[in-house]
This record gives C-alpha cells, structure tokens and sequence, in this order.
C-alpha cells in the first residue's frame, strides 16, 4: 500500500520526531511504500494567499499552486499524519495544508451548493499524536483535534475506511517508560496497518 505520511513538527530531537521515526521503520517493515512529507523540512507554506482563496472553486485552476502536493495525496492508498496538539488544535503548518491542498476537486466536489466527498483513494487513516493537556482536559472542551480525524477526515476519505487514532494525554508529565510505551504501541499499529 503507498501510504502518505504527513509530519508537521518543528524540532528534531522531539518526542515527535520520535514517533514520526517509528512510524517511518514500522511501515517499511510491514513492506508498505512511503511518501515522508516532513512539512517543516519542505518548508510548506501554510498561507492560503487571496489569489488561492479568490480562485477557491476554480476546479481548473485551484491546485496549480500546490499541484505536487495534490499529486501526492491522490496517488496514496492510505494516510497517517504525525503531529503535535497544541492549543487543542494541530500547528499552523499542517491546518494550512489542509486549507490549501484539500481542496474542491480534490477532496470534495461541489454540487448544488452541498459538498459532497471524493478523496477516495485514501482507504486508512491514521493519526499518531501528542497532547499536553489530559484526556479529560481535551474532552471538556470537545478535544477538536480528534474529531477533525473521526469526523471530518474520516467524512471526505473512502466511506467506510478504518480510522485510527493514537494519541498520548498529558505528556508533558509522562515518564521515559510511559513514552517508550506508547512507541511500541505505535509501532505495534503501523507493523499492523
């Protein structure tokens, strides 16, 4: 399976990009093909510029400026994005690419005024992330991060696809152990993928 792995965090001796490592091995180990799309080391720009927004609906023009980015969502079978929470909602980097690749055409087609998904090639999806905050911190206020891979991910990629989502609550006090934990889990679910 061709898997587009999204990985938005800055720093490279992070936790992070720990996980972002595991997910790399664990992936190649279960024999699938990896697209890496580090957004900090590509320097994506997240800014939607008034001429993108203005040429929005442009179904034939739309993804001119980010066309090797769309290129390689549709050519995955599966994605899994590697991120941080933080403020109870993903970097900047990576809602930007969602604001500029996910766009009419590419993920959903309007008709009638309704959107209607069609980013169906991406058959799984999986989110691997980290929160500051507790579960119970996250799920007093909605925890946004989890429902936009549940619900509003899950709704524009092949009806029906498995979703997973891996996070770790309150990692700002967790142990080495604790961590180390949830990298075998992590690599336990992407071997299985």
């Amino acid at each position: 399976m061709r898997v587009l792995v999204l990985y938005a965090h800055p720093v490279e001796t992070s936790f992070g990009a720990s996980l972002h490592k595991q997910v790399l091995t664990s992936l190649a180990a279960a024999g699938h093909e990896i697209d890496d799309c580090d957004l900090y080391v590509e320097d994506f720009d997240p800014r939607l510029t008034r001429e993108e927004r203005i040429g929005y609906h442009d179904i034939e023009t739309n993804c001119a400026p980010v066309a090797a980015y769309v290129d390689r969502l549709q050519a995955a079978d599966a994605l899994v994005i590697v991120t941080p929470v933080w403020n109870f909602g993903y970097p900047a980097i990576l809602k930007g690419f969602f604001d500029r690749v996910f766009l009419p055409g590419v993920s959903f087609k309007m008709k009638d005024g309704k959107a209607s998904p069609c980013l169906h090639n991406i058959k799984k999806l999986a989110v691997v992330t980290t929160y500051g905050g507790t579960r119970l911190r996250a799920f007093l206020v909605g925890d946004p991060p989890r429902k936009i891979a549940t619900r509003v991910l899950r709704a524009v990629i092949k009806p029906v696809a498995p979703v997973a989502y891996h996070a770790l609550y309150d990692m700002n006090r967790r142990t080495d152990a604790e961590c180390t934990t949830f990298l075998g889990k992590v690599a336990s679910a992407m071997e299985k993928f």
